[in-house]
């Protein structure tokens, strides 16, 4: 491994799953649209990972798609087009479709015409694992959401819980839908919910997530929340940022820069 990729990945907060392969964690609660840095572990505690993701939207501008691309082509995303059996991993939206609970009152017109780069949002206290029956949707121990695909019974029990709107279902078989098949990921089967996973393929690796990785304007971060010292941390503190929907206690993972 290259000095500049360690560096790389050191000021990420990945420094330790270069080199271990798999880090083991827990996520200390946090939430407001301003990001409030008391809540966060002054003293990093070894072996206790949160990642978490900032996305600055005055970077991520105009039509471009590099990361949904490259994220739905290595996770063998189906593409069924703009339809009721959508599946997507990362998408845009609109400012007021993603910050629905958000003051628009005086804001910048050029902030209220941006399209929003939204995902999981890998909430600390996501309502989708409780309201799943078979425990198929589960929170891990370094604060990812996840899914069992063989342990997914398809009731969507997940969907209706999850305010994000982030989790789509394979109404149809997707495997014939995937343009290019991808070795990195497994493909799915008809009747279970799958959505995004921060890459944690990648992470146990040492890598970035792909769409981190494959954007040329370096509008995403990716890091441990848990770390002061990561750089996701460092931009939380010098910047306001915003989260979707923090009334709702979820506290998600996921923070913007608008």
């Amino acid at each position: 491994m290259s000095q500049n990729r360690r560096e790389f990945l050191k000021k990420a907060g990945l420094g330790a799953l270069a080199g271990l392969g798999a880090a083991a964690g827990l996520f200390p609660a946090f939430a407001l649209e301003q990001t409030d840095m008391s809540s966060f572990t002054d003293k990093p505690v070894p072996g206790k990972v949160r990642w978490g993701m900032l996305i600055d939207t005055r970077k991520c501008l105009g039509n471009c798609t590099e990361c949904i691309v490259r994220c739905h082509h290595d996770h063998n995303v189906p593409d069924f087009g703009k339809s009721k059996s959508e599946v997507k991993w990362i998408w845009k939206s609109g400012y007021e479709n993603a910050f629905p609970t958000a003051s628009t009152q005086f804001q910048n017109p050029e902030v209220l015409e941006r399209q929003v780069l939204t995902l999981c949002n890998h909430c600390s206290e996501p309502p989708c694992t409780k309201a799943c029956p078979t425990e198929a949707t589960f929170k891990r121990w370094d604060g990812i959401v996840s899914i069992d695909y063989h342990r997914c019974i398809g009731c969507r029990f997940c969907m209706a819980a999850c305010p994000y709107g982030s989790r789509s279902f394979n109404w149809e078989d997707p495997r014939p839908k995937v343009k290019e098949l991808s070795t990195a990921y497994p493909t799915r089967m008809r009747g279970v919910v799958e959505k995004c996973n921060f890459c944690s393929e990648r992470l146990v690796k040492g890598e970035l997530p792909a769409c981190v990785v494959s954007c040329a304007e370096n509008a995403l971060t990716f890091g441990d929340l848990n770390k002061p010292d990561s750089e996701i941390r460092k931009l939380l503190a010098a910047n306001e940022t915003m989260q979707r929907k923090p009334e709702l206690g979820t506290l998600p993972s996921v923070f913007y820069i608008i």
